[in-house]
């Protein structure tokens, strides 16, 4: 296969961490850009990464950054501009993405991540939030206008699902019988997403992967990060409040500064349960784990002041990992200790299943209508190699941020919402695997047996009060 080359990084490429993403990160980037191949470097400390990159002749710094060393070890390789792709955990995607700007190179990260430690050693739920560590970079942002392009929170989810909200709007309003141009501001879709009548969305995502034999006893298995997932599965569930909400949880707490567009659960996400929808499976359960775009879409949509909008869209993640997941999961809280094994699940191990993953817009004329990808691992096989359907979501995106980026190189610091998604979704689609709208005539309130009564909000079925599982 022929592949487009998109641009020339001059400079250094960096890239800080080689999990399971910056393994699947690596080949696209040789793919699809040009770069000087001596100037790329891996930053990671594990010594097995060492083994793979020497195999394939790329350069590897077998470091952990740290507060105290970051600055010294990026600068030495950063100096002479270049780009930061940051894909690590226990890194300060606000402290390297400052650096980086600085040092007139480029910089994208997947999330934005603190330091180690602060997940776990830090008291306060409300400054564990992603809205915290959100509006730590928009207040960098604002504060620091311009300059060299740094993209925020640009992989699957956060990334990918923000520009599928605005092609499934596109796609709403045709099939409403609209002809409604694309906006060409915030301003403009958040005023399109109003007028369609939409209340929310649903970052709906549904993992089929699977392998031939059995979860192993004490072992987190999944088909991604096992400390990224643990990481925010254990913050405060967390969503974007919308203008439509009736009732408002005992447990739930509001932000007073800010763009104010979401609230936060008193319980970790991952053992919060949310009723949604996909294709393939109908009706489910996932968790409602904390994401910076539960945040992020909430606020762009936005019409009127923050603290008293107009409108607002309610915006959260609804995700039901593989089942070896949900399985590592339950025993993980059920014990009331991380398991000591950790194993993401390789793509030559896998033998079935998708990861379907995509945006439910919800309380319009026309219900719900699902809009995303269903890539099968056998198809990310053939596309991509060391990955699986759930990495290679992922490494698309940030393929496309980065050539977003390089296309525009003094944007400053931008998140995935306020990029241009026609042109990201072009560079990535190629290896979304079918890319398809679905609507469906379910609501959180199908089915609900008479048999276990509820105190239902039976007028206004999308309300978080229905969607709560528990």
């Amino acid at each position: 296969m022929s592949h487009p080359v998109y641009g020339r990084i001059e400079g250094a490429v960096v890239l800080i961490g080689f999990g399971s993403i910056g393994k699947g990160t690596l080949p696209l980037i040789e793919r699809h850009f040009e770069y000087d191949a001596d100037k790329l470097v891996v930053i990671d400390p594990d010594p097995a990464t060492h083994t793979f990159l020497a195999q394939h002749g790329h350069r590897h710094l077998q470091v952990a950054l740290t507060p105290e060393n970051y600055r010294e070890v990026l600068s030495d390789l950063l100096g002479g501009g270049g780009f930061c792709v940051n894909l690590s955990v226990d890194t300060s995607s606000l402290e390297i993405m400052r650096l980086c700007r600085e040092l007139g190179a480029l910089y994208i990260d997947t999330v934005v991540e603190p330091w180690a430690g602060f997940y776990f050693d830090t008291a306060d739920n409300a400054a564990r939030t992603n809205y915290a560590l959100r509006e730590t970079v928009r207040e960098e942002a604002a504060a620091n206008p311009g300059g060299p392009t740094a993209v925020s929170c640009c992989g699957a989810n956060p990334g990918m699902v923000s520009w599928f909200v605005k092609e499934g709007l596109m796609k709403l309003a045709a099939d409403l019988g609209r002809d409604d141009p694309a906006p060409t501001d915030r301003d403009g879709w958040a005023r399109l997403m109003q007028s369609l009548g939409v209340q929310g969305v649903h970052i709906a995502e549904r993992d089929t992967q699977a392998r031939r034999l059995p979860r192993p006893r004490g072992t987190f298995v999944n088909t991604w990060s096992v400390e990224g997932f643990i990481s925010e599965g254990f913050q405060p569930a967390e969503l974007g409040w919308g203008t439509f909400e009736p009732w408002f949880p005992e447990n739930g707490h509001r932000h007073d500064t800010g763009c104010q567009s979401a609230i936060w659960l008193d319980r970790p996400g991952a053992a919060t349960r949310v009723r949604t929808w996909c294709p393939t499976p109908g009706p489910q359960f996932g968790y409602l784990v904390t994401h910076n775009e539960s945040v992020s879409i909430a606020d762009y949509y936005t019409v009127g002041p923050a603290h008293a909008p107009d409108y607002r869209p309610t915006c959260h993640y609804a995700y039901h990992p593989s089942d070896d997941a949900v399985l590592s999961l339950h025993e993980m809280f059920g014990s009331g200790k991380v398991q000591e094994t950790h194993e993401i699940l390789d793509v030559d191990e896998i033998v079935d299943g998708i990861d379907e993953l995509g945006v439910l817009l919800y309380g319009h004329d026309k219900n719900a209508l699902w809009y995303g990808s269903r890539l099968s691992n056998a198809e990310a096989r053939k596309l991509a190699p060391y990955q699986n359907a759930t990495g290679l979501q992922v490494t698309s995106a940030v393929l496309a941020g980065m050539v977003w980026a390089l296309e525009n190189p003094q944007a400053g610091i931008v998140e995935t919402d306020e990029m241009d998604h026609a042109r990201c979704l072009e560079v990535q689609r190629p290896y979304l695997g079918p890319v398809e709208g679905h609507y469906t005539g379910w609501t959180p309130l199908d089915n609900r047996s008479e048999h276990f009564p509820e105190d239902l909000l039976p007028e206004t079925p999308w309300a978080l009060k229905n969607t709560l599982a528990n």
